[in-house]
This record gives C-alpha cells, sequence and structure tokens, in this order.
C-alpha cells in the first residue's frame, strides 16, 4: 500500500508545494484535486492543483517532471461535484467537467480518477436510479476507453440543511453499491473507499472490506467521532452529531481496517483525507494535521 494524502486540505499551494511537502515528509503520493478554477461551493470544493481544461501534452509532461523529480507519485485526479442534481445545466457542467479529469489522468498515465455518483437529495435513491444509469453509464464506457478507472467515494453528504433529507451522493451503503455495480459491471467502475462515512451509519466496514474489495479502485483514510450528547439530544435523523477527525482521534479502529485490507491483498493507494476543524486554525495546525496522521496510519503500513 502506498501512503498519501488528498490536496484538497493545503487549497493554496501549488501542486510543486505538494510535492516538495509530501517528498520531506515521506509520503509515497497525491490525490490532486481537479476542481474548475472558480468560487468554491462548498468546504474543502473548488480547489485546482491540476487545471484539466485545456490540458495537453505539454501539461502533462510538466506533471510527470515533477513527479520525476521529487519522486512522488498522483494516486488519483480527483473531483467531487454533484452530477445528479436536478438543475440540467449544471449537471451537465459536471459531466463534462468529469470527462475532463478522466481524460487528463489517461494523458498523465494515473489511471484513476475519484469523484462522487451525486443525488438529488429530495428525491429517493428509487426514484432516480433512471437518472444514475443515464449519466454514468456513458462516463463509464468514456473512462473505459480512456483506460481510466474511476473511484465513486461512499460519503452520504449529508451535513447541512441543504443536503437534507437525502444527501448528496447515492452511493451511500452496500445495497447501493451492489445495485450500481450489477447495473455498471464494469472493472472500470468502483470504489473510493472510506471507513469514516460507514461509522455513523452503523455499517460494518470491515465486513464491507471483504466483501467489495474487489472493487476498491482507492482508499481515503479519515475517522469520524460520534458525539453521543448531540445524538442523545437529536437522534439519527438530526445533524451534525458526528464530526470528521483525523485517524486516531475518531472511533474508526484502524488495525482491524489495516487487517481486513492486508486479508483481502489490497495493495493500492490509501490518501489521508483532513477535514478536522480543530487542526484549522494555522497553516502550521494543518501541514502538522497531515504529518500526524501519517505517524498513526505507517504503525500499519510500514
Amino acid at each position: 500500500m502506498q501512503l498519501g494524502y488528498v490536496t484538497a486540505i493545503l487549497p493554496d499551494w501549488t501542486l510543486e508545494q505538494h510535492m516538495q511537502f509530501a517528498a520531506k515528509n515521506g509520503f509515497d503520493s497525491l490525490e490532486v484535486m481537479c476542481w474548475p478554477v472558480g468560487k468554491a461551493e462548498r468546504r474543502y470544493a473548488g480547489v485546482t492543483h491540476i487545471d484539466v481544461n485545456n490540458f495537453g501534452k505539454a501539461e502533462a509532461e510538466r506533471v510527470k517532471g515533477l513527479v520525476s523529480q521529487y519522486n512522488v507519485g498522483i494516486s488519483s485526479l480527483g473531483y467531487y461535484p454533484n452530477p445528479l442534481t436536478p438543475n440540467a445545466e449544471e449537471r451537465q457542467t459536471y459531466i463534462e467537467h468529469i470527462r475532463k479529469v478522466i481524460a487528463a489522468s489517461a494523458l498523465l498515465g494515473i489511471n484513476t480518477m475519484t469523484t462522487f455518483v451525486g443525488r438529488d437529495p429530495a428525491r429517493s435513491i428509487e426514484d432516480q436510479w433512471g437518472d444514475f444509469e443515464a449519466v454514468w453509464k456513458p462516463i463509464i464506457s468514456f473512462a473505459e476507453s480512456q483506460g481510466v478507472k474511476v473511484g465513486i467515494e461512499n460519503c452520504p453528504m449529508l451535513f447541512s440543511l441543504d443536503e437534507w433529507p437525502g444527501g448528496k451522493n447515492l452511493a451511500i451503503s452496500p445495497e447501493v453499491w451492489r445495485r450500481m455495480f450489477a447495473s455498471i459491471p464494469s472493472p472500470h467502475f468502483g470504489l473510493n473507499f472510506d471507513p469514516s462515512h460507514l461509522i455513523w451509519q452503523h455499517i460494518d466496514y470491515v465486513r464491507c472490506i471483504h466483501e467489495f474489495s474487489s472493487r476498491f479502485v482507492h482508499v481515503h483514510a479519515k475517522d469520524t467521532k460520534i458525539d453521543t450528547d448531540l445524538l442523545y439530544q437529536r437522534g439519527i435523523m438530526g445533524l451534525k452529531w458526528h464530526r470528521p477527525k483525523l485517524p486516531g482521534l475518531g472511533d474508526v479502529d484502524w488495525g482491524a481496517f489495516f487487517s481486513a485490507l492486508t486479508d483481502v491483498g489490497y495493495k493500492g493507494a490509501v490518501a489521508i483525507e483532513v477535514e478536522d476543524r480543530a487542526y484549522e486554525g494555522s497553516q502550521a495546525d494543518l501541514e502538522r494535521s497531515i504529518i500526524q496522521s501519517r505517524r498513526h496510519l505507517e504503525q500499519f503500513m510500514r
């Protein structure tokens, strides 16, 4: 397994600054954010460390040069919009950019792209299954033609009132994943697996690893802490009774997690994803959060 981190947590750095930091601190790889240049639509979004618009051979050679210079790989190109939004114009914009990210990943020889399926939060999963197939079958067909695997993160995207009640991502649970892969059986369609989102859904992430590891394209390392007092006050239908934490500071059992990954023979990328607000007070805190996460996780990997 290769240990890296998601570049979104340090949005103002250039790709080269991330490469320098990763090399200095013993990381193997980076999941590089590829949002369109412009205003962010939510926290950790709108981050651009590779601009895939008008991305050609010259741009690819520049990125490959940085990879070679710093000996830090790129595990995936990441872009996480909502391509099943009910707004038709926005939907098409997101789909077109997903295709650009896929094409850039192929040109760079990374051959992995990570994203969300998307969802209309006001409608049930069943009611929008036709939309899922209409959007995603052509995308995965294109990814196949490019030799790129697409990893869908299993985040429900249910954290705020504008995402309530259904969240903005369908790919939330084993039942949905089975149906996704039955509908699109392509080996180029899989999961960017994150155990933190399963903690608060009370889904057994170790069991998920054993059932779905053949579909793992990429893995995120993020933790979650359940606030039992807020859960008591609000119940599971409420919001904000769980919060993202650094690996080792939440409720994921990382020993059991990596034991399962090794049992199933996973040898891919593990990218630390920092969304812990306790470490966002300063630039030094942000850098420390990544290094602290690495120190906790590498005991299970190296």
